[in-house]
């Protein structure tokens, strides 16, 4: 018999001991800590307050000391102080005691972050559109397939035949595929694996292309790879979005049976489909050809057609992924498809165009220009040129450590973060914060990409950490259509919630109006709620990136 996931949830929390709920007071990273890094709680108080550090196993003192107040967080509305617990370096189980709060506890272990990089990268086999979902793969998330996509029709064109758009992730909480959105998600994980191909290279997570001689990574990305080229039109240009014509409700994708439509073509399309076939030209070695050959028909299409800006037409009420700024996706392209050419001169002409480094997003890749400049075209650049595009991701990164260290969190955000997806931000700010620590060995660049790690762990004025299924206060109740139709108590596992911001686009009554409280793991909640293939990616490489400590 199913049972209601409110009821299922209500039954774990009450089983809970109460220390798993002193993130009202106390806020730390739920997943653990590697030995070396910094180690900070958040105590919700403004005075100092003692506090020790205690072993699980023998309850032997291993630290006493007072917290350090650290001011107030105007976007919480929370006066707070530190404790600083980096002391610990031993690896076991510890429990942190404040006074005035209940005790909350911690581990530190050489990999505490490898269990939940598996779950963040299988997030994407379990939004597999058109594949049953195996119960030795998917465990007690098995499923049947839905949205076949072998038969989907063209908005705007009655007479052409049904077409074979199969394959490809599902985008969000919905059942719908979008080129826009799959080009910042492809392409951030195509970089884990050029810049962490050894760790890749030997890791699996049970999906069924394990037992292959590929990378399970490579698997994942080419299930979506393998949709994205359906998309592309005879006359190079790509279609926007694969989708129905409304959301569908919370049911199993089997049950989502409305027809499928490709709708009009976009230059933003275009352009993100020729950066991501351009750099997949750099991995699939045996599809170089090929994917060159797409990346140049879809850069033609976009430079003959500058400005078509989509959307939705009359009768599609899907996500829109609308973008009229557009110099950005051009001038990302060119450089993915003129570093796999190989072409110096065209970059040198490119890296020039540069606008200011910033946290890569759907519609703004500019950030991705940067990472794949300073990876990939090294050897093409002069050395002042590259030196130029080094320098001003440093200054990037010096910002966000000044950030860092006025904020009373610790952690490198600002208001304007606050925006729909922010922990996405937080993330793609830890990725090209890693890249900067990468290139310059710069200690404070590391601190502040685990303070960013720590932060979507639970060192939060939420409390929550926010991947479904890992931490003591994780996310229930996720927009993630699966999850709320599956009867099953727990959502799929490794997906990360979008995240605190107050603009309240769904209608939800939230706890708060401040920009970094307003958050509701409630399913109602789209706006906080969600998950998307865009705000696990960057997870998945910051997760590489400080496991394999380079």
């Amino acid at each position: 018999m199913k049972i209601s996931k409110r009821v299922a949830s209500a039954v774990a929390v009450s089983s809970l001991s109460l220390s798993a709920f002193a993130a009202d007071k106390v806020y730390l990273n739920q997943w653990g800590f590697t030995p070396e890094q910094s180690k900070v709680a958040i105590v919700k108080n403004a005075s100092s307050m003692p506090f020790t550090v205690t072993r699980l196993n023998n309850g032997a003192q291993e630290l006493s000391a007072t917290t350090r107040p650290s001011g107030k967080w105007e976007d919480a509305g929370m006066t707070v102080s530190l404790a600083d617990i980096s002391a610990i370096t031993a690896p076991g189980e510890y429990r942190l005691s404040v006074d005035g709060a209940d005790p909350v506890i911690f581990t530190v272990h050489p990999n505490p972050y490898g269990a939940l990089h598996d779950a963040v990268i299988k997030a994407y086999y379990y939004n597999r559109a058109g594949m049953a979902l195996d119960q030795a793969f998917a465990g007690k998330w098995h499923r049947r397939a839905g949205h076949p996509d072998t038969q989907t029709l063209t908005l705007g064109a009655p007479d052409t035949d049904p077409v074979d758009r199969s394959k490809g992730w599902y985008d969000a909480g919905d059942y719908n595929k979008y080129i826009v959105n799959s080009g910042i998600s492809t392409y951030t994980l195509l970089r884990a694996y050029l810049d962490h191909s050894d760790f890749y290279d030997s890791r699996h997570w049970n999906i069924p292309e394990s037992m292959n001689n590929r990378a399970d990574l490579l698997d994942e990305i080419l299930w979506n790879l393998d949709w994205m080229v359906t998309m592309q039109d005879s006359d190079g240009g790509v279609f926007h979005k694969l989708t129905t014509l409304s959301f569908s409700g919370p049911v199993m994708p089997d049950a989502a049976t409305a027809t499928r439509y490709a709708t009009a073509k976009s230059t933003a399309a275009a352009l993100n489909f020729a950066a991501v076939m351009s750099v997949a030209a750099r991995v699939f070695d045996e599809r170089r050809d090929d994917y060159l050959e797409r990346a140049n028909r879809a850069l033609q299409w976009a430079q003959n057609n500058p400005k078509q800006y989509y959307t939705n037409e009359d009768n599609v009420k899907t996500g829109q992924y609308g973008d009229t700024s557009l110099s950005d996706e051009h001038n990302w392209a060119a450089i993915e498809y003129a570093i796999s050419q190989r072409n110096s001169k065209m970059l040198s002409e490119l890296a020039g165009k540069l606008s200011a480094v910033s946290a890569p997003s759907w519609a703004n890749v500019t950030g991705l220009s940067y990472l794949s400049l300073l990876r990939d075209a090294k050897g093409l650049l002069r050395e002042n040129e590259y030196q130029s595009v080094k320098s001003q991701l440093g200054a990037y990164a010096d910002q966000q450590v000044d950030i860092m260290q006025a904020n009373a969190f610790r952690i490198p955000v600002v208001t304007k973060d606050f925006v729909w997806g922010s922990n996405a931000v937080m993330m793609n700010k830890a990725m090209l914060l890693e890249n900067a620590y990468r290139l310059t060995d710069k200690p404070v660049y590391r601190t502040a990409v685990f303070a960013l790690v720590d932060y979507i762990g639970g060192r939060n004025p939420t409390g929550y950490s926010f991947v479904t299924g890992f931490g003591n206060k994780s996310p229930r109740f996720i927009h993630h259509r699966p999850s709320e139709a599956d009867g099953i108590a727990d959502p799929v596992p490794g997906w990360l919630a979008g995240g605190p911001q107050n603009g309240h686009q769904d209608g939800c009554r939230y706890p708060s109006d401040l920009p970094a409280t307003s958050y509701l793991d409630d399913w109602c909640s789209y706006s906080t709620n969600e998950i998307t293939i865009n705000w696990n990616a960057p997870l998945v490489y910051v997760l590489a990136s400080v496991i394999t400590g380079k």
